[in-house]
């Protein structure tokens, strides 16, 4: 039974994974992205972490969503009126898009599974694991994280500011 809900919620997160990049509307990405990141919620429970499962749907379904909503009503997507960017700018933005691709495959290039810790505890879903794997074995990415979210922040702040003429 466990391995059908395993399969529904990926097949579930992929279509609506999908969906966000495809649809034309934002409105609905933006749903269809809250669907997703219930179906990895789901994931989480399947894991036996109820914990980052709740704080998932919380945090991410929840507060980040809510967010995301108010920044789409609060920009201007009329396409209309909107400025278009120019070429020069689309091509660093994939060039750039590709090297980190590229750098993401490198640096995953030799990676193996049996690097990873293996937990044999039931209690892996605890707070108490949790904070320790994530500030012990996980630091870096943690912190890679952190700064990845500043870029995000500045990048909506410049998206929102507008031209002085």
């Amino acid at each position: 039974m466990t391995q059908y809900i395993f399969y529904f919620l990926s097949f579930l997160a992929i279509l609506s994974a999908l969906m966000v990049v495809i649809s034309k509307n934002p409105v609905h990405s933006v749903l269809y992205l809250i669907i997703a990141f219930f179906a990895i919620a789901g994931h989480y429970v399947l894991l036996n972490a109820q914990f980052l499962a709740a704080v998932h749907v919380i945090v991410y379904a929840g507060a980040i969503m809510v967010l995301f909503l108010y920044v789409i009503m609060m920009l201007n997507l009329n396409a209309d009126v909107e400025p278009h960017k120019s070429t020069i700018l689309k091509v660093a933005a994939t060039a750039t898009g590709g090297l980190l691709m590229i750098v993401l495959i490198g640096a995953l290039k030799n990676a193996s599974d049996n690097n990873l810790p293996i937990s044999v505890n039931t209690n892996v879903g605890l707070v108490k694991n949790l904070g320790y794997s994530l500030f012990n074995d996980f630091a870096l990415p943690f912190e890679v994280s952190s700064i990845l979210f500043l870029s995000a922040m500045v990048g909506a702040v410049m998206l929102a500011k507008k031209e002085i003429k």
